[in-house]
């Protein structure tokens, strides 16, 4: 069977399916991903049990209906007097007042549309004063841990506690050079999934003079996120992750270093002025967004936000319930291990990085794919010096599993990963696997695992 077939949206299989797999809760916005069917090792199909939403997270109905209402008059924005220029612009910044809305910002707080969270942290990281001092968690996600000159970054050790890491940022502050000062906090975990203590962290911040960029990439998705209670200087996230994959992310917050730093992309939009002697550049969010937006992205985003904000009660409700019981039961498997950054009575969003003994973290989670149609992901997860803290006492694993659950996660899937690990764990994986051009496989796979020519 061709993926092309199975990945048509209505079949028999699909039908024969029992309900509680087919359809989410009328209560969580529903995903264009609901039926998805992925083809397994053994000739069947069954409907995908998605486990990665921390890597990105499937389409919602509402943002693929936003933006389907859109591309009939998708335009180029601020530069058209045409009927769909104008009403493309009034869409675009209608998205940049949702966002704004989304993340709880102050009045004075502008919002930048970037690629994604990664872009947005690197824009800041070149609006950062020549002579600030940046302070990080070595737990931090690559996007966060890197774009900072390394002659100005203090890095912190992983902290083994909430308080712990108050106190870290405390003391890093104290011994910091004169002059401006930014602390660089995740909001969750996007290895383990713990949210970190953002609000004593910006007072400590506060206190000494210094501002803080928060990482909102894997928090937003499944908690409220408030620049103004929690008193953060600016905030990052991703479309993608916020069920909008579109290409679109947001840098929100102040505006004053934003506004003293050279454009972050040269050329049309950024520019107030340009004669043969002189450019004059914008300020706002003009500065930074040269060329032409990305003007569906921010319109997705927007939708995702709108979506998110109107269900938020039963998204961590849905969330909660699935992460108790597939914590509860990979607990109860002999020989999984599951990592924790300040231990397991943590707060935490949706995910769960695993070991299984004996079990090498590509292979279960190939098994997982091929035998199961459950998708995880194994390795570092772009943390790198966080997994190596995590698996130090693990010396039989230089890498992990991690399952991150979300909208389209259902009760059966987690009792079907559950089951899953349980027989990885006792029985190990039905095939032999090997290295091969998709990845680690089944010898034999008889998959059709070729993408599907689609336009």
């Amino acid at each position: 069977m061709s993926i092309l077939s199975i990945l048509e949206p209505a079949n028999s299989a699909a039908s024969s399916r029992p309900a509680a797999a087919r359809l989410t809760s009328g209560s969580i916005p529903a995903t264009v991903a609901a039926d998805l069917l992925v083809p397994l090792a053994d000739g069947r199909v069954t409907d995908y049990a998605n486990f990665d939403h921390g890597a990105s997270a499937p389409c919602l109905e509402s943002v693929r209906a936003a933006v389907e209402a859109a591309l009939p008059s998708y335009a180029s924005v601020h530069r058209g007097n045409g009927y769909a220029s104008r009403i493309t612009t009034q869409w675009y910044e209608r998205a940049r007042s949702e966002v704004h809305t989304f993340v709880g910002a102050r009045s004075t707080d502008q919002v930048i549309f970037t690629r994604q969270t990664t872009d947005a942290l690197n824009l800041l990281a070149r609006a950062v004063p020549a002579d600030a001092t940046v302070i990080v968690f070595e737990s931090e996600h690559h996007a966060a841990l890197l774009p900072w000159p390394a002659e100005r970054t203090v890095r912190l050790a992983a902290p083994t506690s909430q308080t712990a890491a108050v106190t870290a940022v405390a003391d890093a502050l104290r011994t910091a050079p004169e002059g401006p000062r930014l602390v660089v906090v995740t909001g969750a975990s996007n290895v383990t999934g713990e949210i970190f203590p953002i609000a004593e962290i910006a007072a400590v911040a506060k206190a000494h003079g210094a501002r803080v960029c928060l990482d909102a990439a894997q928090l937003a998705p499944h908690r409220p996120v408030n620049i103004e209670e929690l008193d953060v200087d600016w905030v990052a996230l991703s479309g993608h992750k916020l069920y909008a994959p579109y290409g679109a992310g947001a840098l929100i917050g102040r505006a004053d270093w934003l506004n003293g730093a050279d454009p972050y992309l040269y050329g049309g939009g950024a520019t107030a002025a340009v004669t043969p002697e002189t450019t004059i550049w914008n300020e706002g969010p003009p500065r930074h967004e040269g060329g032409s937006p990305n003007v569906i992205g921010a319109i997705a985003l927007a939708a995702a936000c709108a979506a998110i904000s109107k269900h938020r009660e039963a998204i961590e409700q849905h969330e909660r319930s699935l992460l108790a019981r597939l914590r509860t039961g990979l607990a109860q498997i002999s020989g999984v291990t599951t990592y924790s950054i300040f231990g397991a009575e943590a707060d935490r969003v949706g995910t769960v990085c695993f070991t299984v003994e004996g079990v090498s973290s590509t292979v279960v989670s190939a098994a997982l794919s091929a035998e199961y149609g459950i998708g995880v992901r194994d390795g570092k997860f772009c943390a790198h010096p966080l997994v190596g803290h995590l698996l130090a006492e693990s010396p039989e694993h230089g890498t992990a599993v991690r399952a991150s659950l979300g909208l389209g996660t259902s009760r059966e899937h987690v009792d079907r990963l559950v089951t899953a690990v349980r027989t990885l764990a006792t029985t190990g994986p039905a095939s032999e696997y090997v290295e091969s051009a998709h990845g680690c496989q089944p010898v034999g796979d008889p998959r059709d695992l070729e993408a599907p020519q689609i336009w």
